[in-house]
């Protein structure tokens, strides 16, 4: 599909209506199909300024592109849906691409990627009464933790709410938690979480001292999981979005941590096809162990380092066939 910036911003302007419509008429199915696998393509990452991919900063800035990418991965067999922000559903809803998909919201994307106050990550998408008021499925929320930054707290407060109001309209959240540190700050992770080695410094340093970054240590991811896994009233529609560690054999002793359905996160696949075939085997591996459901993947499907997209989604939905 050629996707025309000039022909979407004439209906915009000309019927904005028309988006609502779409979204109305628009045919809807289960969230599970009949294998009880589910794999979603996810282009949330623009709205938080995010906008790099297979080593290009500015790969997702271009918009017709990143349009025409996700409409050759939803039109690929085994691809269930989306998750995205306002902007690109509303556009995807008016080229037709969600019919009988799989339509997922992004609703936090207040910390921007770099930003002093990245960890206060407030939401700023769409609430759990707009996403049941548009007909869409789902809704997704990131949960980042760092013992020394004191937005991380306020994130955790929104997130516990969240996870209650999407309970409250029977509509599934897919949360996904890390904990994370600056580079150069103080102690952090899973050691400050038992102790106050991360809680030590100045109130608010946090968002000052470097670059964010994620820990991928079993013991962290875990930790993650039961933090995640306690928010809210009920978890009864709450499913984990979850990383793979840094040692992918590690993965069964971190899934122990939950009686949640987990979904894994794709991450970028890097610049080479050896990386991304690296990314594939690790996936595979985990792909197959309990509690695995699916896979929400974005840059590694959309921008993979041969550019052909529709092989690489292929080449994860055969993985959960």
């Amino acid at each position: 599909m050629t996707v025309r910036i000039a022909d979407l911003t004439t209906v915009r302007s000309r019927h904005p209506e028309a988006v609502a419509e779409a979204a109305a008429r628009r045919p809807r199915r289960p969230l599970l199909g009949p294998s009880g696998r589910l794999l979603v393509v996810a282009a949330d990452h623009t709205a938080r300024g995010a906008l790099s991919a297979g080593g290009c900063r500015l790969a997702m800035a271009d918009r017709a592109d990143l349009l025409e990418r996700l409409c050759v991965a939803l039109s690929r067999p085994g691809v269930d849906g989306v998750l995205a922000t306002a902007d690109i559903l509303d556009d995807l809803l008016l080229l037709g691409a969600l019919d009988g998909k799989v339509v997922m919201g992004s609703m936090n994307r207040g910390g921007l990627s770099g930003a002093a106050f990245e960890l206060d990550d407030r939401f700023t998408g769409p609430s759990a009464e707009d996403l049941a008021r548009r007909g869409f499925d789902a809704g997704k929320l990131l949960l980042r933790i760092d013992p020394g930054d004191p937005g991380s707290l306020r994130t955790l407060e929104s997130a516990a709410r969240a996870v209650d109001a999407m309970a409250a309209h029977r509509l599934p959240v897919f949360v996904e938690p890390f904990l994370c540190r600056r580079d150069g700050g103080g102690p952090g992770g899973v050691g400050a979480l038992g102790g106050v080695g991360g809680l030590g410094g100045p109130a608010g340093l946090g968002g000052l001292r470097g670059p964010l970054r994620n820990d991928l240590t079993a013991e962290a991811v875990i930790t993650s999981l039961t933090i995640a896994s306690g928010l809210g009233a009920t978890s009864a529609y709450t499913w984990l979005k979850v990383p793979v560690t840094d040692d992918p054999t590690a993965m069964a002793r971190v899934l122990r941590a939950t009686t949640l359905p987990v979904v894994l996160l794709g991450g970028d696949a890097g610049r080479r096809p050896a990386d991304a075939e690296r990314a594939y085997e690790r996936w595979d591996a985990v792909l197959r162990l309990p509690g695995v459901r699916g896979m929400v993947a974005g840059r590694a499907l959309l921008y993979p380092p041969d550019g052909d997209v529709a092989k690489a989604v292929d080449r994860v939905a055969g993985m959960l066939r």
